[in-house]
């Protein structure tokens, strides 16, 4: 092959590969998911076995590559022995890969191509909550038998789902106000301690809040007002942000905002009645998945519709020129207040769930690599895009725990790519595209 013409033909490669695939509607690609994870659950680890491995691969292969990867960067840095019996596992990985997820995935959606496009079309005929409830529903099936396979496929979807919430809490502020705003883990940690606040000191006995206040078997009922409680107390916190940097220009908002960060996890640490620095343990187990994944959807439906609102059309005026949005009568100030409060009352949600999931928290969580890892999240996925939020998300998430096996390295890879992304694609991956509902859950035209 002639190297000059390799990357064109690279090219042609995907952009075929797009073709085929594009008349697939995402009830079409949810079929196909759905197929490959019955697969799997069925004939996974029979697969497994007879390719060598020593259990099914619980992140699509990546973690099984780069342990042999990390083995290969230990033998070179510091001479530790490789076995190199493990290289075959690369090849078995991508064969399991191709048998569970690739061909099936390719069949089932291009196959399903007229069916889904007939059954989103009879869907359109109800009102768009029921069609957004059916595909959502079979979107949640496809999650939860490809989660309940592995403990650590569970809080790895569990975390990742957070991470879209607290990244589309962060882009309203850095994306479509055109702000930097660095105090999304202090706005995280205020609604993860209130919440805890809320059902450890009225539900259950803790060394730090004491004995429960109330014991009635139905409790994890009120785990919404918890978050929504927690997520109250981040927006109210909020404005000790909010009043003094709105009244300034320019990059004063990123410093009074890392100013607050410091000063909400000092807080935090010095307060003894809410455990200091040893945090707070013991929060109920309510966070489940199918808790997350309703909270997750209802959030993005919320957060879309403030951006595509008179609001949100604001805010980008607000962005684009503010003093050109004042001479059209929009109150700048206001508008840039209820957006700021209202990035932060997400952020406080997806803290109570974090603090609910992992079942403690602590001051430590909070701290300046939660914001590196956030910012990363928001910049790589794409600035005033929701679809681009929820890329950032799940790529750096997913990225940052299949490179846990390279340990301090991984901090280099993941800076690496995002340099690479600023210089090619400086607003991101998916920027300024919006999140039309319809257009996602309807038919797709076939040729």
């Amino acid at each position: 092959m002639d190297e000059t013409h390799a990357p064109q033909q690279i090219g042609g490669i995907f952009y075929r590969i797009g073709l085929f695939f594009k008349p697939v509607p995402l009830l079409g690609y949810l079929l196909g998911f759905l197929a490959c994870v019955l697969l799997e659950q069925l004939a996974g680890e029979g697969l497994a076995s007879l390719l060598g491995l020593p259990k099914i691969p619980v992140l699509f292969g990546l973690l099984t590559i780069f342990k042999v990867v990390a083995g290969m960067v230990n033998l070179l840095i510091k001479g530790d022995v490789f076995n190199w019996a493990s290289l075959v596992h690369i090849p078995s990985v991508l064969a399991y890969l191709t048998v569970i997820y690739l061909i099936p995935l390719g069949v089932v959606a291009r196959t399903a191509v007229k069916p889904a496009n007939s059954l989103a079309r009879y869907l359109q005929g109800f009102p768009l909550v029921i069609t957004a409830l059916v595909q959502l529903g079979l979107m949640y099936t496809v999650l939860h038998i490809w989660a309940e396979m592995s403990d650590y496929r569970l809080i790895t979807l569990k975390l990742t789902l957070i991470a879209i919430l607290l990244t589309l809490s962060l882009n309203i502020i850095n994306g479509y106000m055109g702000e930097f705003s660095c105090s999304h883990p202090g706005f995280m940690a205020i609604g993860a301690y209130m919440s805890s606040l809320f059902t450890v000191g009225l539900f259950s006995s803790d060394r730090v809040l004491g004995d429960a206040v109330f014991t009635f078997s139905v409790a994890y009922l009120s785990f919404p007002l918890a978050l929504l409680f927690g997520g109250m107390m981040a927006a109210l916190g909020a404005l000790i942000v909010a009043i003094p940097s709105f009244k300034t220009r320019g990059d004063y908002l990123a410093i009074i905002s890392l100013a607050f960060l410091f000063i909400v996890k000092s807080f935090f640490e010095n307060v003894q009645a809410l455990g200091g620095s040893r945090g707070i343990a013991g929060q109920p187990d309510w966070a489940a998945l199918p808790v997350i994944f309703i909270t997750v959807a209802f959030g993005i439906w919320t957060i879309n519709n403030f951006v595509t609102s008179t609001m949100g059309k604001a805010l980008n005026a607000v962005r684009d020129d503010e003093t050109a949005a004042e001479a059209m009568t929009v109150n700048t100030r206001k508008t840039k207040m209820s957006a700021f409060l209202f990035g932060a009352f997400w952020a406080g949600v997806a803290g109570g769930l974090l603090a609910h999931v992992l079942r403690y928290v602590n001051p430590a969580m909070f701290g300046i690599q939660k914001l590196a890892e956030v910012l990363a999240m928001v910049y790589f996925g794409g600035l005033n895009s929701v679809y681009g939020s929820i890329v950032g998300a799940v790529s750096i998430s997913l990225l940052g725990e299949a490179l846990r096996p390279l340990e301090i390295l991984k901090w280099i890879v993941i800076p690496l790519l995002l340099i690479l992304v600023m210089i090619y694609r400086p607003t991101g991956l998916i920027a300024f595209k919006e999140f039309d509902v319809r257009q996602v859950f309807g038919p797709k035209e076939v040729d």
